[in-house]
């Protein structure tokens, strides 16, 4: 019986001591792949850093007032329509002013509104747009513009002395976002809160570096790449921990961005995409002469894929490490193939959220551009859709061709890091040296016999079911197998 003992305890720890020092050595080679990466990201970073300076830039600030105007902010207590014409303040005040100009027999929509600074309702008139499209009712939270005070008011007649602005949304996007962190955090626990931590910090590397980077004429190119490699650097590791699957996903998320910034750079050049079809883009075009369209359109093509090139990475990277963890004695053959499975099906899954997700932004261009009645290849390629569609494209390429990469660099770690449990063979041994295990039952599975993903599963199931039944002799051990199954290294 004591024999017996000895024997079980010899077989676990070869195998450990080999699993660690191949751990250590694969471990190695990935920190010498994205430590000069990360280093020479940083450089980059503190040489393309903007200087913060806005000389050169005129831009007139739309929520700038003149002397004695201001913005104000209440809730609307009632709504009615009457004749342009009609004076602009509520009964009771002195009527100082009146509608906006408008044909004889026209009618406008006003709020009489209660201030939030207290005092007396005042009648509002609400922009012709929003009356027809959206409108107001009894209430709303609403800023406006308040004229009463200004300077010469009293000599405008013709001009209204509140003027609606824009809705007040904090209260429904605060209760959205603490909605949205809750069921984060509650489904996801930790690794929920961090990964809203790690948006935080890369929303602030967007406005702190990125974009005062474009308005300084910065490379965009460059610009791009460092800061979306800043940013994966950051949310990868703070979200998921520093351990062999996520650097991994790391190198598929760097191919993928890589090939995505040239793609970019390339169409960008080549379909002559200079936002002449976008008010915003011209806006910008009369700002400042340091500021390429064409420059933010590219930077602009490489960051909206980053969010789904980062999902495809991580879940590619974690499929390879639980595959090989229900049968840690399959073939790295095998295990690519199984992965890919799944990496396929998130390939067409993903193609789709990209396309609709832009179809969706863009649907107010979409139905213009449906009422012209023009050609479909026309339409796809005109000014006001090209940059969607090109958009799309981009992005899809480079997260697809990110996925084999990524399950390739995985495969080859996984099998450098992880250890087999008791009964299968140690890290370089070959299969055919295997030996039966009465407590594992490792024997009865030979992984690379099964064909299909969901069979593999129910094989590795059912060995370990009949582990947990006869027990182990060395549940310490075991408990180290499974973590350095996983590929853990530290977090």
């Amino acid at each position: 019986m004591g024999s017996g003992h000895t024997h079980v305890s010899t077989d676990h720890s070869e195998p450990t001591a080999q699993a660690i020092a191949a751990r250590r050595k694969a471990n190695g080679i990935l920190a010498a792949v994205l430590v000069p990466l990360t280093l020479l990201t940083l450089a980059g970073m503190a040489m393309l850093w903007p200087s913060g300076s806005k000389d050169g830039i005129s831009l007139a600030n739309p929520y700038s007032a003149a002397p004695g105007v201001t913005f104000d902010t209440g809730k609307i207590q009632s709504v009615m329509e009457e004749s342009c014409m009609q004076g602009s303040t509520a009964p009771g005040q002195s009527s100082d002013t009146s509608g906006q100009p408008a044909p004889a027999g026209s009618d406008c929509m006003f709020a009489f509104t209660e201030p939030d600074q207290g005092g007396s309702p005042v009648k509002v008139v609400i922009n012709p747009d929003v009356a027809k499209s959206h409108g107001v009712k009894p209430g709303d939270q609403i800023r406006y513009l308040n004229l009463s005070n200004a300077q010469g008011a009293a000599a405008s007649q013709g001009s209204p002395a509140y003027i609606f602005v824009d809705f007040v949304r904090t209260l429904p996007i605060v209760i959205l976002a603490l909605l949205y962190a809750l069921v984060v955090i509650a489904v996801a626990r930790w690794r929920g809160f961090r990964a809203l931590l790690g948006l935080v910090g890369a929303y602030f590397v967007l406005a702190g570096f990125m974009l005062p980077g474009l308005v300084e004429g910065k490379p965009p190119l460059l610009l791009a790449l460092v800061g979306s490699t800043v940013i994966m650097i950051g949310v990868l590791y703070f979200a998921h921990g520093f351990s062999a699957r996520t650097s991994t996903a790391l190198l598929g998320t760097m191919f993928g961005l890589a090939i995505t910034a040239l793609l970019a750079a390339w169409a960008t050049d080549a379909a002559n995409l200079a936002g002449v079809g976008s008010h915003d883009a011209t806006t910008l075009i009369n700002t400042s002469a340091n500021i390429s369209i064409s420059g933010v359109i590219l930077c602009g093509l490489i960051i909206s894929g980053l969010g789904v090139l980062n999902d495809v990475t991580i879940t590619q990277s974690s499929a390879v490490w639980e595959l090989y963890e229900l049968a840690p004695g399959t073939s790295a053959r095998k295990l690519f193939t199984s992965a890919m499975r799944i990496g396929r099906d998130h390939i067409a899954s993903t193609v789709y959220t990209i396309a609709f997700a832009y179809a969706g932004a863009a649907l107010p261009i979409l139905i213009i551009v449906m009422l012209y009645d023009r050609p479909l290849g026309d339409t796809l390629t005109s000014a006001e859709l090209s940059e969607e569609v090109i958009r799309t494209l981009v992005g899809s390429i480079g997260l697809v061709l990110a996925i084999p990469v990524t399950t390739l660099i995985a495969v080859l770690v996984v099998k450098a890091t992880g250890v087999r449990t008791a009964g299968q063979s140690a890290i370089g041994v070959p299969d055919g040296d295997r030996r039966p295990d009465r407590t594992s039952g490792a024997a009865a599975i030979n992984a690379d016999d099964v064909d299909d993903t969901g069979a593999l599963a129910a094989a590795a199931f059912e060995r370990r079911s009949r582990q947990s039944t006869e027990g182990s002799d060395d549940p310490a051990t075991t408990r180290r197998g499974r973590r350095a199954d996983r590929g853990w290294t530290g977090s």
